[in-house]
């Protein structure tokens, strides 16, 4: 597995986890809490989008992406040199994960919860993260 699909599962179970706790907001809706905890579970949800896209932005760039394409798509004032900074370490330390540092757990039960979860609108794919184990 290379350090680019380990970064892909990765964003895949950051982006379960974050639909899973959206879920969850539209569920609390009506709940009785104070402002405060109201925001901070908002605020919970949006660190979990940053981490998100960071991880989405790792697994590009690890994919061989350009960083002038990469911080464009981030924001069109982006300078691509400052965004390749800032990833810099992630990329530096992902890169340096060895086949052997990887496993494909949890690949299974990604494709599991998809399946549950997909509706009609959604890409119809059966196994949409192990896909990625047969790609390179």
């Amino acid at each position: 597995m290379t350090p680019e699909i380990l970064a892909r599962i990765t964003a895949a179970r950051a982006a379960r986890d974050l639909s899973d706790l959206a879920r969850q907001a539209v569920g609390t809706t009506a709940e009785t809490i104070s402002p405060a905890e109201r925001i901070r579970r908002a605020r919970e949800l949006r660190q979990m989008v940053n981490a998100y896209v960071d991880l989405v932005v790792l697994s590009e760039a690890l994919a061989g992406a350009d960083w002038q394409e990469i911080a464009a798509a981030l924001s069109p004032q982006r300078d691509p040199e400052t965004v390749r900074a800032e990833y810099a370490d992630a990329v530096a330390e992902w890169s340096g994960f060895a086949e052997a540092d990887a496993d494909d757990e949890g690949v299974e039960g990604l494709d599991a919860w998809y399946a549950r979860h997909r509706e009609d609108h959604d890409p119809d794919l059966e196994k949409p993260v192990a896909d990625l184990l047969n790609r390179h």
